[in-house]
């Protein structure tokens, strides 16, 4: 059996995530007292015990879901079969290089929190927004968007996440004005997210050299299978690329519905995985090819069947 794996990112994360999987599987309870330690916090406890405005803040949310997802691999990566690719949304790019053995779930859950330190800080600079649309084709939004920004207030698309999903960012104002114009061109709904910045747009720049720093740094190896990179939507071979295409992804947008593509021409036929809290990538892949074969590793439970 081929397989390509999905990973999920910020906004997965909910008090009680992992406390199963720490429970029933010991290589899973290994990986979280591992990054534990390597944090220096207790960051399983906030992931079990809560409470959920200290999950929900950006450097604690990033390393949870990283960690959640390392867990699981921890558990499946030898029953995973042949790995034709993987990619991750957002921070979920993370979690896919510890799976192509590129970084280790600590090294990993190092460079995510720091990122989310990164990202929160640029956003008290520049306090951003971002907004759902959802029932409008994206080019109509980036349209919208292109309309909505000025030189002083900008907004984009910044998650391309469906053909008819994208996700705006950016100046609150502009966010605002785009948001309508995509309400009066016939989006079904608009929905504000609950973020500390506006994420993947031009607002994140200011963390960039941090992000670059911590990159270079760290001990980042050649990834055994590819990686389809969010910014770029095209497969990553070597550590030096992708260290530049995730200093990119900060301010790139997440073009989602092309790196599900491009992974699906890596192996024609294999089946999806996503791994990680919930099944939002899995919701989006039936929107975006309804015929592929995906399953979801989220709960010990789900896990159990797998192996069995």
């Amino acid at each position: 059996m081929v397989s390509i794996l999905l990973f999920p990112g910020q906004g997965a994360q909910k008090v009680g995530m992992g406390q199963d999987l720490a429970a029933a599987f010991p290589p899973a309870r290994e990986t979280f007292a591992a990054i534990d330690a390597a944090l220096g916090t207790a960051l399983s406890r906030s992931m079990w015990e809560g409470p959920e405005e200290v999950l929900q803040q950006t450097h604690r949310a990033q390393p949870a879901i990283l960690a959640h997802s390392s867990a699981i691999l921890a558990v499946v990566q030898e029953r995973l079969g042949i790995v034709a690719g993987a990619a991750g949304h957002s921070l979920g790019e993370y979690s896919a290089y510890v799976a192509a053995g590129a970084l280790t779930a600590v090294e990993a859950a190092r460079l995510v929190r720091r990122r989310g330190e990164l990202m929160h800080d640029a956003g008290g600079r520049r306090p951003g927004a971002m907004a759902a649309v959802l029932g409008l084709a994206t080019a109509e939004v980036e349209r919208a968007c292109r309309d909505a920004s000025t030189p002083e207030e900008v907004v984009v698309a910044a998650n391309l996440n469906a053909p008819d999903q994208t996700v705006i960012s950016g100046d609150p104002p502009a966010v605002k004005r785009a948001g309508d114009a995509c309400k009066a061109a016939g989006g079904k709904r608009v929905l504000p997210l609950k973020v500390s910045g506006a994420f993947h747009s031009p607002l994140m720049a200011p963390a960039a050299a941090g992000l670059a720093s911590a990159l270079e740094s760290a001990d980042f190896g050649e990834p055994r299978f590819p990686v389809v990179a969010n910014a770029s939507a095209t497969a990553v071979h070597s550590a030096a690329e992708a260290r530049r295409l995730l200093v990119d992804q900060l301010t790139a947008p997440v073009r989602w519905v092309e790196c599900v593509r491009a992974l699906a021409a890596l192996a024609p036929g294999a089946r999806f995985v996503e791994i990680g809290p919930g099944t939002v990538l899995t919701g989006l892949l039936k929107r975006i090819l309804p015929e592929a074969t995906c399953l979801s590793l989220s709960t010990a439970a789900d896990v159990e069947r797998f192996l069995a």
